[in-house]
């Protein structure tokens, strides 16, 4: 019989200098979360208003932020600790979002949970957010913001309603080189797609008998029917920002065309999800592919008695080809009648990107 799986939790990062819209933007995936049960983490001794509750200075604390959510602030040096909690079964979170200081170091957080050894995580992405209006003023007075923008995996260039359309695509230009080759979404009020950060559990609320208040009914309170911001609401349109492409094959992938295929990935591709078959290169297995910006890593999974063979692959991105993917991707079929020795060869640059899925049995305890 096989095994569980056991699910590890994407850890995003969020950062940005004061004031470029990080807590408007952790705001709205609380706001349109679909049942998603997140974590937040806290850096350093910053603070975080999200709506009707203050989390400042409390370092080491926990704060229920209702349906499931939690909010924790934390120093950098116990950030091992606070995600050991936060990825317990009786957590019960899908996504764990830290909301980096805004004068923090962003690759250091980066640093640390790719080097952490908690089986239960992955890596999620740096997110890097920009105030559009004060972009040269903080480019001025923070130079490091360059470098920030150079390790980021998707940048958000915010606040884009209050510049122009000749100035927000200069703007747009001189992010998209300097983060080269992450994708650039633009966004007004923090408004992004969940989706590009997580993927939504669709869980209802109504499946706890007792909650607390939630921040989606603080949010209705406060914004009624037409939005916090009074502008209506666009979330529907949100998807206009990126592209996705969706690829299924029943023919197994060779491993080194797709291997090659994943190393010349276009700027803009921020997202890879899903499960490859090699074929005669593991025949025992199926790999789970995680790719964000720069980040790839396969999981290893047993296939399951009677499950159909395929790859089944999502890619996400902005201003990608998605022409040009979809046929990146079929040429990085198998030929028919590959011998096995060869085939597992060809997995050697496959390996350079495995990380095995964490035992079931390591999982800790309910409690």
């Amino acid at each position: 019989m096989t095994p569980p799986r056991t699910q590890q939790i994407p850890v995003v990062v969020l950062a940005g200098f004061l004031g470029s819209g990080k807590t408007t933007l952790l705001n709205h995936l609380l706001h349109n979360r679909a049942g998603t049960r997140i974590g937040v983490i806290v850096n350093d001794f910053g603070s975080i208003e999200i709506d009707a509750m203050t989390v400042a200075g409390q370092v080491g604390s926990t704060v229920s932020l209702g349906s499931g959510c939690l909010c924790c602030a934390v120093d950098a040096s116990e950030l091992d600790t606070f995600l050991e909690t936060l990825t317990r079964p009786s957590a019960r979170l899908d996504v764990i979002v830290i909301e980096a200081s805004g004068l923090a170091e962003p690759q250091e957080l980066v640093r640390m949970l790719l080097a952490s050894e908690n089986p239960h995580i992955r890596y999620g992405g740096l997110v890097k957010v920009v105030d559009a209006a004060e972009f040269d003023g903080v480019r001025e007075r923070h130079p490091e913001l360059d470098r920030h923008l150079a390790v980021a995996d998707l940048v958000v260039l915010n606040k884009t309603d209050r510049v122009g359309e000749a100035e927000r695509e200069r703007l747009r230009a001189v992010v998209a080189e300097l983060s080269r080759p992450a994708a650039v979404i633009s966004a007004a009020y923090g408004r992004i797609d969940p989706e590009l950060l997580f993927d939504p559990e669709l869980r209802p609320d109504g499946e706890e008998k007792i909650r607390q208040l939630t921040f989606e009914d603080l949010l209705r309170e406060e914004a009624g029917e037409e939005g916090r911001d009074g502008h209506g609401d666009h979330d529907g349109h949100l998807h206009a920002a990126y592209e996705s492409v969706d690829f299924t094959s029943d023919v197994p992938l060779d491993p080194r065309r797709f291997i090659a295929f994943l190393d010349s990935r276009p700027e803009g591709l921020y997202r890879i999800k899903g499960f490859v078959d090699f074929g005669a290169g593991d025949r025992d297995n199926r790999y789970a592919l995680h790719a964000v910006g720069r980040f790839l890593r396969f999981v290893p999974q047993p296939w399951a008695r009677d499950e159909p063979r395929l790859t089944q692959l999502v890619l996400i991105g902005s201003g990608i080809d998605a022409g040009a993917l979809s046929e990146g991707l079929a040429a990085c079929r198998a030929e028919p009648g590959p011998d096995a020795p060869d085939a597992e060869r060809a997995m050697w640059g496959v390996l350079r990107y495995v990380q095995q899925e964490p035992d079931p049995e390591d999982v800790p305890a309910e409690v």
